[in-house]
């Protein structure tokens, strides 16, 4: 899926592993074409299948975009969820939803990304002996 140019997905890779660098929690970016399903059930859906929830503290994050149903969704994995108060990600989504209105997917789903880290960074700062758990890739899907 030809979304992104190669160095638009270095700029996001370089984002998550940047933003990483705060935190100890994990945070994937996943894209897909469409979404038939309900957001949050597709971006669970997605969460589970790239065993997001397999963290030793449960501190994943993924940012789910459809692009041509102009769709998206960040969830966090229970660790999170357990520590954070319930509209933890509303100013991300703000935030990233300002860079859509204007057409600048690479730069909303970018913005997400480091505000996912300093977010998290409140609650799961970097510990020395951090290991990075997930892959920074970003996860096209097919939407199966």
């Amino acid at each position: 899926m030809a979304v992104f140019t190669d160095d638009e997905q270095q700029r996001i890779q370089k984002a998550v592993a940047n933003a990483e660098r705060q935190t100890s929690g994990e945070i994937r970016v996943c894209i897909e074409k469409t979404c038939s399903d309900e957001v949050l059930d597709r971006a669970a859906k997605y969460f589970a299948q790239l065993e997001m929830q397999k963290t030793r503290l449960r501190n994943g994050v993924l940012i789910y975009v459809a692009t041509v149903d102009r769709k998206f969704a960040i969830i966090g994995d229970a660790g999170i969820n357990k520590v954070v108060p319930v509209d933890f990600w509303d100013t991300t989504k703000e935030e990233m939803l300002s860079q859509f209105k204007f057409g600048n997917l690479v730069e909303g789903i970018i913005t997400g990304v480091t505000k996912a880290g300093e977010q998290l960074k409140q609650y799961f700062p970097h510990q020395a002996g951090d290991k990075n758990e997930l892959s920074d890739d970003i996860a096209f899907m097919d939407g199966n």
